[in-house]
């Protein structure tokens, strides 16, 4: 059965060092970083399978590039976890809408997981996205699949050649995890 839900969306406000997250937590961020092609963020997590997030929102490719850093014990071969979103700013206010699909490269070099098109066809069937939307979904899923192989499987690869130079913290410090 598919997980029929409301476009998830985010709100990233530089002036306060906040990330309004899908579920309207107000979450304080680390760190932001702007450069020609998208927003970096850098905050803590208290999830139980991972303890700090790292995300470039890349509003030209419609792409919300993760890294989830992993509590011992959620090891996974995960490298980039991608969201295909909308991405739009204003001011010192970035906001994302999710497209349903979802991306996600391993450290072993194996394909592209694409994740949720299922969703993304029962969101555009129940009305919640329009078939422009949708449209720029399937594209932009394309795009980066085909772009990540012409690249070794790797879509940090594939940014680079096309002048995204995504830069991720060398060492975090996880947030214990809610209980």
């Amino acid at each position: 059965m598919v997980d029929l839900h409301p476009i998830k969306r985010e709100t990233f406000d530089l002036g306060t060092m906040t990330n309004t997250d899908p579920k309207g937590f107000l979450r304080p961020v680390d760190r932001f970083d702007l450069a020609p092609w998208g927003l970096y963020m850098a905050r803590g997590a208290n999830h139980p399978r991972f303890g700090y997030l790292e995300s470039w929102l890349l509003p030209e490719w419609n792409l919300r590039a993760n890294i989830f850093h992993f509590r011992p014990g959620y090891e996974s071969s995960q490298r980039l976890y991608i969201d295909v979103a909308a991405i739009s700013h204003e001011g010192q206010r970035w906001y994302t809408r999710d497209l349903y699909v979802d991306l996600v490269s391993h450290s072993d070099g194996r394909a592209l997981d694409v994740l949720d098109l299922d969703e993304l066809a029962a969101a555009t069937s129940a009305g919640l996205i329009d078939s422009a939307e949708a449209q720029v979904a399937l594209e932009t899923t394309v795009q980066a699949v085909a772009g990540s192989a012409r690249h070794g499987e790797d879509p940090q690869a594939w940014l680079e050649a096309q002048g995204v130079k995504l830069t991720w913290a060398s060492n975090v410090a996880l947030m214990p995890a809610e209980e």
